[in-house]
């Protein structure tokens, strides 16, 4: 099955606001991407030089209210900016990201723990 384009989460049924589901955090996505026509070219809202650049400054903001010990508030409209983002970037890669969360999900699970200088750690990695 391919991943849904902007369009199609446009017009994606069962969005009741009190499903608190991934389809209906999709469709508010591609809403906000729809509106703000994201896609055109001449806007660069899908270009992933630029939403990369968008994705490194929203995760320093959401550093620095866990660094500076700002209200867990500040940092959960941080953390939700992220993952705006991230579910914005599987639109414009047309990456079907539900579907390659459930497989990256699946490898993790069967990965050991290591213990490192700053806490646990879940890796592949091997020291040399």
């Amino acid at each position: 099955m391919s991943p849904l384009s902007v369009d199609e989460w446009m017009n994606f049924d069962n969005l009741d606001d009190t499903n608190r589901s991934w389809n209906m955090m999709m469709h508010k996505v591609a809403s906000f991407h729809s509106k703000h026509n994201f896609s055109d070219p001449v806007n660069n809202g899908h270009d992933m030089g630029y939403r990369i650049a968008l994705t490194v400054e929203e995760l320093g903001e959401f550093a620095a209210a866990i660094t500076k010990g700002k209200p867990d508030a500040e940092a959960a409209e941080e953390l939700a900016d992220l993952l705006i983002l991230i579910l914005g970037h599987s639109l414009a890669l047309e990456v079907d990201l539900y579907n390659e969360f459930n497989k990256k999900i699946e490898k993790v699970m069967q990965r050991p723990a290591r213990h490192t200088k700053l806490g646990i750690r879940i890796t592949e990695y091997r020291d040399e």
